[in-house]
């Protein structure tokens, strides 16, 4: 099989029809791109659109791209199909002028024959249509924004290979591979096939097996593998295997061949036990994660995706729910790689609209297709251990929503027996007919002001657990979480305990939660094996959905503020343990001693701006408003509060070598310290004592008098370079509260991919080359278009200079 991915040679556009073209007038310019490409991206935000914070105030959109591909005339006879990873949304593929395919989700990786429409020997025209708004909850992005493949093979061939572990234990495992092998000729074909496991570069097993195959009709070879000794795949001991599958007509040549990585495992769940991976009791810590990739938009490169996976593992998860469609290509070999456990989710809505124009509308006619071809991609993925069908599904509270779960389960269960199949079910969400009543009534009160469904969850506060474990939400959702093999609960565990009596067989997964109550929520998965672990919201941040984590304070005029739903130029969601950058935010190290993964204790500091400020608004997604910084000028001598967090009895606080404070943890909030003091500059210090002995430390140093652009350079695997600039001291401190205008260029071939920082409310462009800093940081990613030395030159405008080779 002869795969190609189809980069460069791209141009895109609004979208114009024939008529418009026929006038001449209104049309835009076509414009060179590479794919994938996010051409959302480049569109002018604006502050009067309606509900315009669920997608970071984007306004809709519709493209076209178009691509020449020229064909060798000797290809004739073969087999063409282009794979579309990604193409948000509603996609028609034109090839030659004639409509080849659609597809309405914009999440599905789909497939489009295109050979029937090809002139061989000559130019062929490729168009990609497409167009979205008002059709997702979150920034969605536009246009080609995974990879394109086009991929060559002859009538006889491959058409599927699966692998799959039948047994795991006693030093001894049995793989098997079936091989899916298709003929489209027109005689019968005699041929072999052999395959062959790799491990750390040596051969472990090999099978060779003949395969008839009758003209028209396709073929499946199963071959096991019996292994002694084998390397089972896990998160935490992420062994690979080099899979290769190799087709021959007897007698004659290679016809057609896969290689794959490949990991073996076994998933299990009971309530004794708990999830076992390989016979082992895992506890998922696990991080809900949206797809785009910060300052790229929604465009999808391999090393970005790895980029984040990287970081969630070192900030101690060891899961991904993807939130809610499903994981890239990249991101799912990424996680195979480093060792990561994946919830891949199929949809956000089925036949209930959450917003105008979704795909509630494409879901009855295509939740099949698009449920095929997410199992098709993740089948041979060791870090995909569950499926998830659905997120807050309204259906979900009626007798039709369980039928309607019931079909997809068992259909994803007919195509893959061996993963489990989950559903982020909210309790609110499935019974709001039933509290709707009240929930106007709390509107009405606050002057008729809605932010949608995550306002309202706001608005519940602590009453959204009493709900969940109510008996309407009991009896609503039973049938839909009999269907699992694990419940899903979003925000809802106040039912864990419940439901060990109601359901003492239900296995259950915080599938949702809150950032802010992640000490109590493990407390409860450590003490029950039936539940398996909790996933944040969110992991990391991202666009849209804009300001839920923000914090308003009441103004100087007494004046509170707002909803969740944030007004223009908010642009992210402000809620994610790791910002869009990948820098670490202190909610990260506080979850991370709450696993029981840091010993040393973390500083956190309030904003002093802010000292003494009443709080208007703050959703439970929000941490509070501090940073990791001891670097304040201009605020010497003022009142400031820090927050300490730590696995300990006490904590000491220390000021230049002397102690200004000793506070127990958990005053406030488990595993926190919290101290009142003034601002000096200095070196503050905690140490953390747990029955009188020191069990670690965590400092912080103010800044000196000298401001410096820093620079780190982080190298991807595609093409990426990743460059963290900083303003800092002439030691390396990071400065707070000095801010500056960036100005970045590129020399080389290379070119500037994206630019911009973690600040949530913003109205600068991604694609811009100027660009603030926020809590003194700022963020760019390069780009290679050639060999050959690539710098990049940071200007700030206070007269500081650094270039940076890359």
């Amino acid at each position: 099989m002869a795969t190609e991915t189809l980069v460069d040679g791209w141009e895109y556009r609004a979208k114009a029809s024939v008529f418009s073209e026929l006038g001449g007038a209104g049309t835009d310019a076509w414009r060179t791109v590479t794919v994938p490409h996010d051409a959302l991206l480049s569109e002018q935000r604006r502050a009067d659109l309606a509900h315009g914070a669920t997608n970071g105030h984007f306004p809709p959109g519709s493209y076209q791209y178009r691509r020449t591909l020229f064909v060798d005339a000797e290809r004739a006879g073969d087999r063409l199909t282009l794979i579309f990873e990604g193409v948000y949304r509603s996609a028609a593929v034109f090839v030659n002028g004639t409509l080849a395919a659609q597809r309405p989700n914009g999440y599905a990786e789909f497939s489009v024959r295109i050979d029937p429409y090809l002139e061989f020997g000559a130019d062929n025209e490729i168009v990609v249509e497409c167009r979205t708004g008002k059709d997702a909850r979150w920034y969605s992005g536009a246009g080609i924004y995974r990879p394109v493949h086009l991929v060559t093979q002859t009538p006889l061939r491959l058409a599927d290979v699966r692998l799959r572990t039948l047994s795991l234990g006693d030093g001894q495992a049995v793989v098997e591979v079936a091989s899916l092998v298709r003929n489209d000729g027109l005689r019968t074909e005699l041929c072999r096939l052999a395959t062959h496991l790799e491990a750390q570069g040596k051969l472990v097993s090999q099978d060779d097996a003949p395969v008839t195959v009758p003209p028209g009709e396709e073929m499946l070879v199963r071959q096991r593998h019996y292994l002694h000794e084998p390397l089972a795949w896990s998160a935490e001991t992420p062994h690979l295997y080099d899979a290769s599958v190799v087709l021959r007509r007897d007698g004659g040549g290679q016809v057609d061949d896969r290689q794959l990585p490949w990991g073996l495992r076994v998933v299990q769940v009971d309530p004794v036990h708990g999830l076992r991976v390989n016979g082992s009791t895992v506890k998922l810590r696990g991080a809900c994660v949206h797809h785009d990739n910060g300052v790229l938009g929604a465009a999808t490169f391999a090393s970005a995706e790895e980029r984040r996976v990287r970081l969630l593992k070192e900030a101690g998860f060891n899961a991904i729910r993807s939130a809610h469609n499903p994981l890239s290509r990249a991101m799912l070999d990424a996680c195979d790689r480093l060792g990561m456990y994946v919830m891949d989710e199929t949809f956000d809505m089925w036949t209930v609209s959450k917003t105008d124009d979704d795909y509630s509308y494409d879901f009855p006619q295509w939740w099949q297709r698009d449920v095929e071809s997410m199992v098709t991609k993740d089948i041979n993925h060791p870090s995909v251990i569950f499926y998830s069908i659905g997120n807050e599904i309204p259906e979900n509270g009626s007798p039709f929503g369980g039928v309607q779960s019931r079909r997809i389960a068992e259909h994803i269960r007919t195509l893959d027996p061996t993963r489990l199949v989950t559903n982020g079910i909210n309790g609110f969400v499935a019974t709001m007919d039933e509290v709707l009543a009240a929930m106007k009534s709390q509107v009405s009160a606050n002057d008729g002001s809605t932010g949608g469904v995550n306002t309202m969850m706001a608005q519940l506060g602590d009453f959204m657990n009493v709900i969940s474990a109510s008996e309407p939400v009991t009896r609503r959702t039973e049938e839909s979480q009999a269907v699992l093999d694990v419940a899903g609960m979003n925000y809802a565990e106040g039912r864990y305990e419940l439901d060990r009596e109601l359901f003492p067989n239900r296995i259950i997964v915080g599938t949702e939660s809150f950032p802010t109550r992640i000490a109590e929520i493990w407390a409860l998965v450590e003490a029950d094996p039936r539940v398996v672990g909790d996933f944040t919201w969110t992991g990391w941040d991202y666009i849209g959905e804009a300001g839920i984590g923000g914090i308003d304070y009441v103004d100087d005029s007494g004046t509170a503020a707002q909803s969740v739903a944030r007004d223009y130029p908010w642009l992210l969601a402000y809620c994610g343990d790791i910002d869009i950058t990948g820098h670490r935010r202190p909610a990260s190290y506080y979850r991370e001693i709450v696993f029981g993964l840091r010993s040393n204790p973390f500083i956190a500091v309030q904003r002093p701006q802010h000292h003494g400020k009443q709080i208007a608004f703050a959703t439970p997604w929000a941490w509070t408003d501090s940073v990791a910084s001891w670097a304040w000028h201009g605020h010497e001598g003022e009142l400031i509060h820090v927050e300490i967090y730590g696995r300990a009895d006490e904590i000491a606080l220390l000021l230049n070598g002397d102690e200004i404070g000793r506070q127990p943890v958990g005053t406030q909030m488990e595993f926190r310290a919290d101290f009142e003091t003034t601002y000096h500059p200095g070196h503050l210090e905690a140490v953390a004592y747990t029955a009188g002995v020191e069990t670690g430390r965590h400092g912080l140093h103010s800044a000196g008098c000298e401001r410096h652009i820093r620079v780190e350079v982080e190298d991807g695997s595609d093409q990426l370079t990743f460059l963290a600039l900083s303003l800092t001291d002439e030691d390396g401190t990071r400065v707070m509260g000095e801010d500056q205008l960036l100005e970045v260029s590129v020399e080389g071939p290379a070119c500037l991919q994206g630019f911009g920082s973690a600040n949530p409310k913003t109205e600068e462009s991604f694609l811009s080359d100027r660009h603030m800093t926020f809590d003194g940081r700022a963020f760019a990613v390069v780009r290679r278009t050639g060999d050959g030395v690539v710098s990049l030159t940071a200007r700030g405008d206070r007269g500081a200079t650094v270039t940076t080779n890359l």
